[in-house]
């Protein structure tokens, strides 16, 4: 078997070329600044003090680039710590971190088994790593003995029915291939992929993509030689077993059974939120945030009108001139999709929403009296918030230029 250090030796992942830094910013979640704030700090961090982060097992650097990215533009300090043991994938993301100029990350060759020793973060950075790990429980426990009072985890891992067919496909190919190097089994398994009849699950899984773009996007989906995927009971239950609660998935609407079917009485989150993923069908990763066991609810909530909101995939604009003409918003996340509709008055109160004004100062802007802001403005969270397109920190507000 090729070994997960060997795989990202031979093909770094994902596949990036620094020379983009000049011309594109990848963004997405999980440790998108304002999205940390919402989740893991009630929209309310003081973003005078530093933060300290850990990128534990970080790859090529999406993450770590976004984050240094948009903390430097915010003008927020932070010390940031990438750990990966990939030496090719390492020197990737040191060239696209020079290629922007930023010097507050320290790279090491590491294991995030070995977390801890680098100090204590207010805020780690685990995407797509725990889940290639042989003991993913050891992983977990270790970014927990890593975490700062007060901070939290943003993490993916692998779901299994969006990624039908996968597992089947990885399984034939590790006993066919065993023994070959990883460029002859990339080579191998591409001709066998090809023909796959159109029955095959993962021929007819339309929720992947990554073999169609790159070869180190084939080697990572289809070769992998060490991957498993967590339903949500099975998640839930690592977390627990490792001193973790879930704060909340990223887009906590693709979990709640009130939007698919009616909910049973009696039925607890827990298992609500896994009715749902099956019922869905086409989740393939779960990405979240997630809190030292015991926290208490960490999520932001707009009946604290000092918090300052952010429009997140959306331009305020078109929206508001949308809702003032009684359009809904079409939605589109993988193969899901939905529509939002607001009511016309909410439009004053979208068009004022400019990442530095606070609830209150909105409402003024909006020209709306208190209890009529309060209507308006629990339609506006209860309609975007869940989606992930309304966000809370006040980040901006201590200068620099809004995040994208």
């Amino acid at each position: 078997m090729v070994s997960v250090k060997e795989q990202y030796e031979a093909f770094p992942y994902p596949e990036r070329d620094p020379e983009d830094e000049k011309t594109r910013l990848i963004t997405g979640s999980p440790s998108h600044p304002l999205e940390m704030d919402h989740f893991l700090w009630r929209g309310k961090r003081d973003w005078s003090q530093p933060l300290k982060v850990l990128v534990a097992g970080g790859g090529t650097g999406d993450g770590l680039i976004q984050l240094a990215t948009l903390l430097d533009k915010a003008g927020a300090a932070a010390e940031i710590t990438y750990l990966d043991l990939s030496t090719a994938s390492r020197a990737v993301a040191e060239a696209r971190a020079a290629m922007r100029g930023l010097t507050n990350i320290s790279f090491h060759t590491a294991s995030l088994l070995d977390a801890a020793e680098y100090g204590a973060f207010d805020y780690i950075d685990c995407c797509g790593v725990l889940h290639h790990l042989p003991d993913p429980a050891e992983g977990f426990r270790a970014l927990r003995a890593a975490l700062a009072p007060g901070g939290g985890l943003g993490f993916m891992v692998y779901a299994p029915y969006g990624r039908s067919g996968v597992y089947a496909l990885q399984e034939a190919f590790g006993a066919l291939f065993e023994g070959l190097p990883a460029a002859e089994r990339l080579e191998r398994a591409k001709t066998i992929a090809a023909t796959l009849p159109e029955g095959h699950p993962f021929a007819s899984n339309r929720n992947l993509g990554d073999h169609h773009k790159s070869d180190a996007g084939f080697y990572d989906l289809l070769l992998h030689g060490q991957d498993r995927a967590f339903s949500v009971p099975e998640l839930l239950g690592v977390l627990g077993e490792t001193g973790w609660d879930l704060a909340s998935f990223t887009t906590p609407a693709i979990y709640d059974l009130g939007q698919i079917a009616e909910v049973p009485e009696g039925m607890d989150r827990a298992q609500q939120m896994a009715v749902a993923e099956k019922l869905r069908g086409t989740i393939r990763m779960h990405t979240a945030y997630a809190v030292p066991q015991g926290t208490g609810t960490t999520i932001a909530k707009g009946t604290d009108r000092s918090l300052v909101p952010h429009l997140r995939g959306v331009q305020r604009q078109p929206l508001a001139k949308a809702v003032a003409q009684g359009r809904s918003l079409p939605l589109r996340i993988g193969q899901l999709s939905a529509e939002i509709t607001l009511p016309r008055g909410a439009a004053p109160v979208l068009a004022a929403i400019d990442g530095r004004r606070n609830l209150t100062e909105i409402a003024r802007a909006a020209r709306f009296d208190a209890l009529g802001f309060g209507t308006v403005w629990a339609q506006v969270e209860a309609a975007l918030a869940p989606w992930g397109l309304l966000l809370y920190s006040g980040l901006l507000r201590t200068g620099g230029h809004a995040p994208k």
